[in-house]
């Protein structure tokens, strides 16, 4: 009974789950009042033909691909539990997929970021994943672009209204019809000669301070 349980979620992970996801996400969003805030941050550098690499938290990824306007992406996606099911939706947005995390395929993963980096692709990590401490920033985003130079930019999502589950992300579901959008951070490069915890704490502090500036405009 195990096996053929596994069966099936491989099958509804690889067919009609993730459509049937993706279907219900566009359905969702298209009641929502969308703002955009610090647009002119991602799109300098799409203009300008340079990856950048884009960080948002674990808890706010669901409508990360409707913040992203430029072409040829890849988000990492842990091998962990629903990763499957999250990639194939990620799919239908038109965004390529990294498999791999912090404790599974990450030296892989990390490998084929480098040259996705070095090729001007940009990035989207959800840097406290898949499996927290929520909202703490991991020390690969820092190394990623200590070694490719690329910049790393914060993005948050914030709504008037939404469920925040009991998840240890505290994933936020936005309610239909509400008002929100995404703001965009500066750019944060690192420094040479930097100390990469000292990095590290800096992308932490600034996608903190975005996601706070973000529910500011979106949920007084």
């Amino acid at each position: 009974m195990k096996e053929y349980l596994k069966g099936l979620k491989n099958r509804l992970a690889g067919g009609i789950l993730p459509k049937l996801l993706y279907l219900l996400i566009r359905a969702l969003f298209a009641t929502i009042r969308m703002r955009t805030i610090g647009g002119d941050i991602p799109r300098a550098f799409h203009d300008r033909g340079e990856g950048t690499i884009i960080v948002s938290w674990h808890g706010r990824l669901l409508p990360v691909p409707f913040a992203y306007s430029g072409r040829g992406a890849h988000c990492l996606i842990s091998t962990h539990g629903d990763g499957e099911i999250i990639a194939n939706v990620v799919k239908r947005f038109g965004i390529g997929v990294v498999r791999g995390s912090s404790s599974k395929g990450g030296k892989k993963a990390f490998l084929e970021m480098v040259q996705l980096a070095r090729d001007n692709r940009d990035l989207g990590i959800t840097p406290d994943g898949p499996r927290g401490p929520a909202e703490t920033v991991k020390p690969g985003v820092a190394r990623l672009a200590r070694l490719t130079g690329r910049a790393v930019v914060p993005v948050a999502f914030s709504c008037s209204r939404a469920t925040r589950f009991a998840s240890w992300d505290r994933f936020m579901l936005p309610h239909p019809f509400s008002r929100g959008g995404f703001v965009w951070g500066e750019p944060l490069y690192y420094r040479e000669g930097e100390d990469i915890e000292a990095f590290r704490l800096r992308i932490e502090q600034a996608l903190r301070e975005t996601t706070a500036r973000a529910d500011s405009y979106f949920r007084s």
